[in-house]
């Protein structure tokens, strides 16, 4: 494998950032995960104006123009050998010393690593996942604007380690209100009488990129679907439950907090827009 990082591509092995970098000391970074099908990027605008929005919002200023990120990516899968492929893309703050001073990085780093990803067993596409509700809630959006994809992600692993411990591979976040807001990697939708509902970033959510995919593939095919505020009760009486990212694409939810989510099974409309979402990526 060959990892970009800082001007050059290495062997994976070769690949090296300073323990003084404050991405690694302080999680002082942000980054993207994008996909590749068939040697195409999926959605890579959409991704990179995220990104560089991400870095404005916390004062850090990419050494490269959007483009040269861009043609990067792409070099990043022709130098793997890659069509489809998983793209992690990173700018940390780059190397300074103990404190937290940022003015004293003076050489944002960028990292470009390609490779393969399968967050989920192919089982539980099929036959749709058992989640719970996490205790640990998401971070307050006062705190930190869930916009900004940061390298720091341990509130959502100490939900995840919630979950891995009652034999779960993902849980459910409430925010600090009570109301649903994201999976841990993950934005969630539910199916209640023929309308789709999602958390609106008012709930503190990270405005996904596949999430507005299923948004516009909902409008195009006339499916009824609106952003609200959802609570347990809401995923409790479900007729479908599904999750979507850029690494888990769409899959189904079919238990949570021990109750069983429709009928137990992925729905109609679950499995009618993961079809046309495989028709938009692998056509």
């Amino acid at each position: 494998m060959q990892v970009y990082i800082n001007g050059s591509f290495v062997p994976k092995e070769e690949a090296r950032i300073s323990v003084f970098d404050h991405g690694f000391l302080y999680g002082d970074g942000v980054f993207e995960g994008i996909r590749a099908y068939h040697g195409r990027i999926f959605r890579l605008e959409q991704h990179l104006d995220r990104l560089y929005d991400s870095a404005k919002a916390i004062s850090l200023a990419p050494p490269l123009e959007k483009k040269a990120l861009a043609d990067l990516c792409y070099e990043a899968l022709r130098r793997n050998h890659l069509e489809d492929a998983y793209l992690r893309v990173i700018i940390s703050r780059g190397e300074g010393d103990l404190g937290l001073n940022p003015r004293l990085c003076q050489h944002p780093g960028v990292v470009i690593i390609a490779g393969k990803i399968a967050l989920y067993p192919k089982e539980l596409y099929d036959n749709g996942m058992s989640v719970i509700t996490a205790a640990t809630p998401r971070t307050n959006p006062e705190a930190l604007n869930p916009h900004i994809k940061s390298l720091n992600y341990l509130n959502n692993i100490l939900a995840k380690i919630e979950g891995l411990e009652a034999g779960k591979m993902e849980v459910l976040m409430l925010n600090t209100q009570g109301f649903l807001a994201e999976a841990t990697g993950d934005n969630i939708f539910i199916v209640r009488r023929g309308e789709i509902a999602t958390p609106p970033e008012s709930a503190g959510i990270l405005m996904g990129v596949t999430r507005q995919v299923v948004l516009e593939l909902a409008a195009k095919t006339g499916l009824p679907c609106r952003e609200r505020d959802l609570n347990r009760y809401d995923l409790y009486v479900a007729d479908e439950c599904f999750l979507t990212g850029t690494a888990a694409e769409i899959i189904s939810v079919t238990a949570v907090d021990g109750r069983t989510v429709g009928h137990g099974r992925p729905g109609p409309v679950t499995q009618r827009l993961q079809a046309l979402f495989r028709e938009l990526t692998q056509g």
